[in-house]
């Protein structure tokens, strides 16, 4: 009774209207829309130390779900650097010497998730021009001695006929040639005739014999990952210098490693590269293409010019009358005339009181400030630096040559190779030029020089295109 009672009296409490009923949420009949509600954000973050060549690093708070062409990106816009879609994520072990280059449709969540935790693995931030270049000239990359194709196809494969083979579910060419091989648990190295199929990596055991039965299975690819070696001679023994290897994910030391070694590069990148597109196949054509999308009109292999630039042409001023330079060969050489000039002018400065003073001793320094020049630098790091930054055809740096102090050496990779090129000073007259023939064409200074051979590629095998940097973070 007592409980009624009470009930009865809340019950005869006049209510209060409330003055914002569209606040309200009724347990029958929601008022506010889910579309109204703030999402909530399940994305989970962690923090990643990324390092750069000159060992400097950068702490990045990113999503668990970010890739490792997401994080060149936010490099790329916190640091102000030019995108030429060349920047890469590279992973290195650094107990084991390994190092990869990390696909840019990878998840860096899942790369460190391999890792052990008494190991000092790094992530680094750097250049490789190489890793789509075998989609712009795969028959670089590819040696015919090396490839073989189905016999339902032509002896003579085209430039894009390569690729579609490589990318196509039905048809794929076949890898085959010779490689060294380290025996499971043991020291030894045993040079065995090797198979790349659509299936995995065989070995023969008699020879150079395909039959089946001679064929023993050595690797697949889809829980493992391929590493470079770096020091395989050292840790491993290796027999020569282009060492690469396959990590099972999940693995610990060493000894699950199946490593395998090439006589020389060329070798080691036509397996490599033909690896890479046995396991990720469209994945990599689909991050190659990723940039160019949404580019009306943009081939992949011509980058896409501003509205500025298209709306620029060659002038000539010359005359009474100024006129349009149609021919693209005149308005080349006009150019290079237009630059040298700027550059003798340059040659000149003026001192304290105004008067012009020649810059002889700023000449033979100016190039310490370039990115492309490496102070005292040894010849194993400079192919070092341009081997991890790729193999491409005009990648270039010039540094200090160690056995004659006086001069400088032009390090260029041409044709899966390293050529070094002397650049010697001359004296004619009081004054100080750099030559790299003898003195056939002369240079004031090696920005000069390094201009000069951008545009023309006069006695070297190919013109300079990108300079190997050591960037900061």
């Amino acid at each position: 009774n007592r409980r009624r009672k009470k009930d009865d009296s809340i019950l005869e409490i006049p209510s209060i209207p409330n003055p914002f009923p569209e606040l309200c949420c009724s347990p029958f009949a929601s008022v506010l829309s889910a579309s109204l509600l703030p999402k909530a954000t399940s994305r989970k973050k962690q923090v990643i130390k990324v390092y750069s060549e000159d060992d400097t690093s950068r702490a990045l708070e990113v999503p668990n779900d970010v890739t490792a062409g997401d994080v060149c990106q936010l490099l790329i816009l916190k640091n102000h650097y030019i995108d030429d879609h060349s920047w890469t994520l590279f992973e290195q072990l650094t107990h084991t010497g390994l190092a990869r280059a990390i696909e840019d449709h990878e998840l860096v969540r899942e790369v460190q998730s391999n890792w052990i935790m008494e190991e000092e693995n790094k992530l680094y931030f750097r250049k490789n021009y190489a890793k789509y270049e075998f989609f712009k000239n795969p028959l670089s990359f590819f040696p015919e001695h090396m490839i073989s194709f189905p016999s339902e196809t032509n002896a003579a494969v085209s430039h894009s006929g390569i690729l579609q083979m490589f990318l196509s579910s039905s048809t794929y060419p076949e890898i085959h040639g010779y490689l060294h091989a380290k025996e499971q648990g043991r020291k030894s190295w045993k040079k065995l005739y090797f198979l790349l199929r659509r299936s995995g990596l065989y070995f023969s055991t008699k020879g150079t014999s395909k039959e089946p039965r001679h064929l023993q299975f050595f690797c697949e690819f889809s829980n493992s990952d391929m590493y470079m070696s770096l020091t395989g001679k050292k840790i491993s023994g290796a027999p020569t210098n282009y060492g690469f290897c396959f990590k099972p994910n999940k693995s610990g030391g060493t000894r699950d490693l199946k490593q395998l070694c090439a006589d020389d590069e060329q070798s080691r990148t036509c397996w490599m590269t033909a690896i890479r597109l046995l396991k990720y196949g469209m994945q990599l054509y689909q991050n190659y293409m990723q940039p160019y999308q949404g580019r009306s009109g943009c081939s992949p292999l011509t980058p896409m010019r501003s509205i500025s630039e298209n709306s620029l042409v060659a002038m000539d001023f010359s005359g009474h009358r100024s006129r349009i330079i149609e021919n693209p060969t005149e308005a080349l050489s006009v150019a290079v005339e237009e630059g040298l000039a700027w550059r003798r002018r340059g040659c000149l400065r003026l001192n304290s009181h105004g008067s012009p003073i020649a810059t002889s001793n700023m000449g033979m320094s100016i190039h310490r400030s370039q990115s492309w020049f490496h102070h005292k630098i040894s010849r194993e790091e400079a192919q070092r630096l341009i081997l991890q930054q790729g193999l491409v055809d005009g990648v270039f740096l010039v540094r200090d040559s160690q056995s004659n102090p006086k001069t400088f050496v032009l390090s260029l990779s041409h044709g899966l190779k390293i050529k070094h090129f002397q650049i010697v000073p001359l004296e004619d007259d009081g004054k100080l030029f750099y030559t790299l023939d003898d003195g056939h064409t002369r240079f004031t200074d090696l920005i000069q020089l390094v201009e000069f051979y951008q545009l023309n590629k006069g006695v070297l095998p190919c013109k300079l295109k990108h300079y190997c940097a050591r960037i900061a973070l």
